[in-house]
């Protein structure tokens, strides 16, 4: 598949605190962006960790379902949208808005 060029670097894909914990703990497989972060097979490490980009492809708002938000370490839907609505003031859930799907998993040592 093409994709376009990177709107920012697989080091910025996971930064909050609370978020990164929930990869290390195995809770968070999957971050949306607005734009590319990073393609299949990059690697991005936290805590020491290497995590690799196994999946990447586009996805609106509104087809985010209760599984994507438990991908996301998320309770439900409601708590992801509510989270992410709570990050970007005055953002509004556009279920039409494109997104970007990095799907990722540990790297096995």
């Amino acid at each position: 598949m093409d994709y376009p060029e990177k709107t920012c670097s697989v080091e910025r894909l996971v930064t909050v605190p609370e978020d990164v914990q929930k990869v290390l703990e195995g809770k968070k497989t999957a971050t949306r962006r607005n734009g590319v972060y990073a393609y299949p097979g990059e690697i991005m490490t936290l805590d020491g960790q290497d995590f690799e980009v196994k999946n990447l492809y586009q996805q609106t708002l509104g087809e985010v379902t209760e599984e994507h938000a438990r991908q996301e370490g998320f309770e439900n839907l409601d708590a992801y949208k509510d989270s992410i609505l709570s990050m970007h003031e005055g953002m509004k859930w556009m279920p039409k808005m494109q997104v970007w799907v990095h799907e990722f998993s540990p790297v096995k040592n």
